[in-house]
């Protein structure tokens, strides 16, 4: 089975796989999470790592309900998408920037805040200036973050930025305004709720 492999909700389910490029003082654990969602009859890939081949109990699930998109919510999180877009002739879907090194060959449709993706998925601003579309899973009723927000002791918290409260933490308030209550992470404890996020909001924020 893949490392974290676990349920959030019926159609929501996440798994967790080492990253090949983590090296010790990065502010972040070598477990990363990828996401896998359904909403208005899609089945989405998130930021997705692939486990190990061998790993049957993974592809097999996937192979049942084989995903229809993949997307990048951010532009240093290309990580497989690739691997998924050759192995399941899937669009994908991500920003219009990467940087140097780390480019998709798939040429990834460009999504920016308030896109609408197949599905009703939604992508939102959060006000970090890093190129990061966090995404709104409406059936649900979730919010799935690449690197925004961080719970590398199990806590919620929102990753630091010089504009944490000029920019970012409106733009997160606003995301309140949306009836969700699972909220995904990449990095730390992946799954969380409503009222995590609200507690991450009046907390300082993680400096990594």
């Amino acid at each position: 089975m893949a490392v974290g492999m676990r349920e959030v909700a019926a159609g929501l389910w996440v798994w967790q796989v080492e990253h090949a490029d983590w090296r010790p003082g990065q502010g972040w654990a070598p477990m990363v999470t990828s996401t896998c969602a359904e909403s208005g009859g899609e089945v989405a890939l998130l930021d997705p790592i692939a486990p190990p081949e061998d790993d049957r109990a993974f592809w097999q699930r996937l192979d049942a309900r084989p995903p229809t998109l993949a997307v990048v919510l951010k532009p240093d999180h290309v990580r497989d998408v690739d691997l998924f877009v050759e192995r399941y002739g899937i669009p994908a879907f991500g920003p219009y920037l990467f940087w140097p090194g780390n480019v998709p060959r798939t040429e990834l449709r460009g999504i920016e805040p308030e896109s609408e993706l197949p599905g009703g998925l939604r992508a939102l601003y959060d006000g970090r200036g890093r190129g990061e579309t966090p995404l709104w899973v409406p059936d649900r009723r979730a919010l799935v973050f690449a690197d925004a927000l961080t719970a590398p002791d199990g806590e919620l918290l929102v990753w630091a930025t010089p504009w944490h409260e000029q920019r970012v933490l409106p733009a997160l308030r606003a995301m309140l305004e949306l009836p969700f209550e699972h909220v995904v992470v990449a990095h730390g404890d992946p799954v969380h709720d409503r009222a995590a996020f609200e507690r991450a909001l009046e907390r300082p924020p993680y400096l990594g």
